[in-house]
């Protein structure tokens, strides 16, 4: 059964891709389908704090391989709140406007404006928060130290570190869905094929094979794909058991953290596996998170 149909799928990867559900370094957020935010995990520098959120549309986290994090909201005004670890001023997004996508990475915040144009705040030792010069992009996507931005066209451009060639995606085309993590990128193409660069220590980058795929997610070393039959599939660093998704069935998006995998589930909730030391796994209770294209 296809859970999302083709032309909902369309306009969910192309224009504005909007997460209900995020997992960072040891923490997870989920969006409910009034607009509240509720969390889960690590909350040592307050990213857990969102009880009192109101009215948002979206949420990212900063998904880093080792450190701290932080919680983005995106309102349904344009506007953005933030949450946590702020010791790069990633969190300093009060004053932006017109936002209709984020991104979190390591130390850095990323918003998609109305018009195609990109902001970010945090630290950019790396240049990866240099992104003034995008025009026409309609979804953004950051990994520990680069950040990619998906153009209406299908083409892809990267900013940030490029130790391993996860930068190196100007020669991508079709792509209609990307995702970062740790030191590799991952695109979607409209036919369902999946492509990958960077960092393949852990087979992170091997999805050459797959099919039929309608989604995708980075974890630090680990790449999760939902296929369109609600099934899943994954690849990568499996010592916590994150990339063990092969039983789960009707899912309708998924979200990969530095350790753990979330997935959710047509009925609104959610399931996850992965490394759970700070309870960022304990959302079997998680009702009505909102679906995509809701």
């Amino acid at each position: 059964m296809d859970y999302i149909s083709s032309k909902e799928e369309e306009l969910n990867v192309k224009r504005w891709p909007k997460d209900a559900i995020t997992a960072g370094y040891r923490h997870t957020v989920g969006l409910k389908s009034d607009g509240t935010v509720i969390a889960a995990g690590d909350n040592k520098y307050g990213q857990c704090e969102i009880s009192s959120w109101r009215d948002i549309i979206a949420v990212a986290v900063g998904n880093a391989h080792t450190g701290n994090s932080h919680t983005v909201g995106l309102n349904s005004e344009g506007t953005v709140t933030a949450a946590g670890w702020n010791k790069y001023g990633q969190c300093d997004v009060s004053g932006w406007s017109d936002i209709v996508a984020v991104a979190a990475g390591w130390r850095r915040t990323v918003g998609l404006k109305s018009g195609g144009t990109v902001i970010a705040i945090g630290r950019n030792n790396e240049g990866q928060c240099e992104v003034s010069d995008w025009r026409d992009m309609v979804a953004v996507a950051a990994g520990d130290w680069h950040t990619v931005g998906l153009r209406s066209d299908g083409m892809v451009t990267a900013a940030g570190n490029n130790r391993y060639g996860q930068s190196k995606v100007s020669d991508w085309s079709d792509i209609v869905s990307i995702a970062a993590g740790y030191l590799h990128t991952v695109g979607l193409k409209s036919d369902g094929t999946v492509v990958a660069v960077g960092l393949n220590k852990h087979d992170q980058c091997d999805v050459s094979d797959w099919r039929g795929i309608i989604a995708i997610a980075a974890g630090s070393h680990h790449t999760i794909g939902l296929k369109r039959d609600g099934t899943v599939v994954a690849t990568g660093w499996n010592e916590y058991g994150q990339c063990d998704v092969h039983v789960w069935r009707d899912l309708v998006s998924v979200a990969a953290g530095c350790t753990h995998t979330l997935g959710l589930k047509w009925d609104g909730t959610v399931v996850a596996v992965g490394r759970n030391s700070e309870g960022q796994c304990n959302i079997n209770d998680w009702r009505d998170i909102q679906l995509p294209g809701i």
